[in-house]
């Protein structure tokens, strides 16, 4: 186990939670962006870089309900379902709903990062093999969510906008639809591009001593 990504990744969550933003994203979905974004692509992979391929590491004990594909695929349907305008009026207002928000989108990006980069070292590059592609493939759709907010000619959630900030409705929509590409898009994409990188080097490896 790594202490100091496990701490890391705990203190982006607290303040992720604890902090301002989940009283600012009441009004601003920029805001409530930055949140999403620190729980999934920061705070998550540094708790998953922390427990991987410890004793601590579920995808070791259980590998069957950490694989890479069907983690991503179940991310993609959980941040898709919950941006949708009802359900994020919903959890904008009824505090329940947002922990039951912020948990799941904990969970899966948990999922997705321990899918990836966890498990055992004897299947580690079928694994990793795998983490690639699901990594990619959660990469995209961020990126093409971002994209949609971001490009919307008309605001999505009504009752948003950032008068701290001096944003309109759909000025705050496409600052958030910005933030999911910068945070959502390259954190999965770098992810996979340092698993890509780890499977070359073996590769070489191999390659010198056959």
């Amino acid at each position: 186990m790594r202490p100091a990504w496990l701490a890391a990744g705990l203190a982006v969550l607290g303040a992720a939670w604890l902090g301002p933003l989940p009283e600012w994203s009441r009004q601003s979905f920029a805001a409530h962006m930055l949140m999403h974004m620190g729980v999934v692509a920061v705070a998550a992979p540094l708790v998953a870089a922390g427990l991987a391929r410890s004793r601590f590491d579920p995808a070791r004990h259980w590998p069957g309900w950490f694989a890479p594909m069907p983690a991503s695929a179940l991310e993609f349907v959980v941040v898709w379902a919950w941006h949708a305008p009802a359900l994020h009026h919903a959890a904008g207002h009824v505090p329940e709903l947002l922990v039951v928000e912020q948990g799941s989108f904990l969970l899966v990006g948990l999922l997705v990062w321990v899918a990836a980069f966890g498990g055992d070292a004897g299947r580690r590059r079928d694994r990793a093999a795998a983490g690639v592609a699901g990594l990619l493939m959660t990469s995209m759709h961020m990126t093409l969510l971002g994209v949609l907010l971001a490009l919307a000619s008309r605001p999505l959630y009504a009752g948003h906008g950032s008068a701290m900030l001096g944003l309109s409705a759909l000025q705050d929509q496409h600052l958030g639809g910005v933030l999911m590409l910068v945070f959502g898009g390259v954190a999965y994409l770098l992810g996979a591009l340092v698993l890509l990188a780890g499977l070359l080097r073996d590769r070489r490896g191999m390659v010198a001593d056959g």
